[in-house]
């Protein structure tokens, strides 16, 4: 199944607490002199129609940088609470996400979750094992399964997607990496921002 720009979406997920770095907000970690957040949106914006950053602060900061973000309409919902900003904000029938401290890019990740899909959409599973917000969602499912999800506050991702009967793809040889600590930082050669 083929899935054209005009039908994607990129959605960043950036609405965390950034609790684990000490309020430091990962969206604004910098390398080599460029924030993250515009980072992934500019390796991904020629692939799709939009990009929407799940933020619940600084909505003035993404504008400025020609970003829109949404925030979660409920808080402390984690992850869903993203997704749920997304998929309303979401004007195409398929949404890609991925988390705003993704390090490692790879350019055939979305047309490989393409590939995988067979309608119910996909997500990935690296060498650091599975990773559900790497993902590739079909939007007017996403709604209704979120929806009641909420509804019962089943906050889990994978059962999110096991409802939606997503695929789950492979690939081996392949770690996206994360930023939880100053170590990770360090390794992966961030700085924070500046100019908070």
């Amino acid at each position: 199944m083929t899935i054209a720009a005009s039908e994607l979406t990129l959605g960043l997920l950036a609405g965390g607490r950034a609790s684990r770095l000490g309020g430091i907000d990962k969206a604004w970690l910098r390398r080599d002199g460029e924030a993250q957040v515009l980072r992934l949106a500019r390796a991904h914006a020629p692939r799709v129609a939009q990009v929407l950053v799940s933020a619940n602060r600084d909505p003035q900061r993404y504008a400025a940088n020609g970003l829109r973000a949404v925030g979660d309409a409920t808080p402390d919902l984690g992850p869903l609470g993203g997704l749920d900003a997304l998929a309303s904000a979401c004007a195409t029938p398929w949404l890609f996400t991925l988390p705003v401290d993704a390090v490692n890019l790879d350019e055939n990740l979305l047309p490989a979750l393409i590939a995988a899909q067979t309608g119910q959409g996909a997500y990935a599973i690296d060498d650091d094992g599975v990773q559900p917000l790497f993902a590739l969602w079909p939007v007017e499912p996403l709604r209704a399964a979120l929806a009641e999800a909420l509804q019962r506050r089943a906050l889990a991702v994978r059962a999110l997607q096991a409802a939606l009967g997503m695929t789950a793809l492979r690939l081996d040889g392949l770690r996206f990496g994360n930023l939880n600590t100053p170590e990770d930082l360090a390794a992966a050669g961030f700085i924070a921002d500046p100019d908070p």
